[in-house]
C-alpha cells in the first residue's frame, strides 16, 4: 500500500498559489466551500470529498482547483 503524505498546497493561500485568485483563504477552505456549494451544503458529502482531496498529490490538487474553482 502506498503512503500518501499530506499535501502542503492545501494550507497555502489561494492568491499565493494561483495568480488568477485574489482570495487570501487557504486552498483547503476554498475547496470546502466549493464542495458545500456543489452538494447542497451536505457536510457528510463534503467531508468525503475532502478526504479524497487529502489523498491527492499537490499536482492533482492544483489541477482540480484550476479545473473547478478558476472563474
Amino acid at each position: 500500500m502506498a503512503v500518501v503524505e499530506k499535501t502542503a498546497l492545501l494550507d497555502e493561500k489561494m492568491n499565493e498559489v494561483f495568480d488568477w485568485s485574489d482570495s487570501k483563504e487557504p486552498v483547503r477552505d476554498a475547496l470546502w466551500n466549493h464542495f458545500m456549494e456543489s452538494n447542497g451544503h451536505n457536510t457528510d458529502e463534503t467531508e468525503a470529498s475532502m478526504k479524497e482531496i487529502d489523498a491527492k498529490s499537490d499536482a492533482d490538487v492544483r489541477s482540480y482547483v484550476e479545473d473547478n474553482l478558476k472563474k
